[in-house]
């Protein structure tokens, strides 16, 4: 994304992605879930312009929220507690 709106022309459009009130997408901060099942949004994507480190933070809590979705659990480290755990 690089510091800038989503491109809103073609998957967004196409999904009818929500967007929130700065013309982000609109994604839940628990689990990253748009309101299209199955679709995350994470980072400038649904913060908007910020530090590269959020995006990172962002970006891996996202992972693991899909993995969780996608395998019952997770593996992936959490930024919660920094350790390796299952749910």
């Amino acid at each position: 994304m690089g510091f800038g709106n989503p491109q809103y022309e073609g998957l967004l459009k196409e999904l009818e992605i929500e967007l929130d009130e700065r013309g982000n997408v609109r994604a839940t901060e628990k689990n990253y879930h748009t309101n299209i099942p199955k679709i995350f949004a994470a980072g400038d994507m649904r913060r908007g312009q910020s530090l590269v480190v959020w995006a990172i933070s962002e970006g891996r809590e996202c992972a693991r929220k899909v993995d969780e979705y996608l395998m019952g659990h997770s593996l992936l480290e959490s930024k919660d507690q920094n350790i390796l755990h299952e749910i």
